[in-house]
């Protein structure tokens, strides 16, 4: 049994094939308190420093952000062009009610 696991509405299902069900889906990540969608790294940037995140330069081919008060690292490639959604889903996980992904 293979594929990818769905959750909508409430119900979990199993997707045989998840190439033809996410064709054309888009995600975009949204600062919940102000229901802005993220544009760019500049806005978003400015979200985690109000949230108490720090860059680390590191590595040149990532943006990294940490927080002081937990062990989370946000890892994130250069270029925005290359934001994916488990990056906006690690995002999520590590700033909850802060920030939602949705489908649009």
């Amino acid at each position: 049994m293979s594929g990818v696991w769905v959750f909508k509405n409430g119900v979990v299902r199993l997707v045989e094939n998840p190439g033809d069900h996410f064709q054309g889906c888009r995600k975009v990540l949204v600062h919940v308190p102000t229901n802005e969608v993220i544009t760019s790294y500049a806005i978003l940037e400015t979200k985690l420093y109000n949230l108490g995140w720090e860059r680390y330069y590191d590595d040149p081919e990532l943006l990294q952000y940490h927080k002081r008060s937990t062990t989370h690292l946000i890892s994130l490639p250069k270029d925005f062009k290359k934001f994916k959604t488990m990056h906006m889903y690690d995002i999520v996980v590590k700033n909850r009610n802060e920030f939602e992904v949705r489908d649009i």
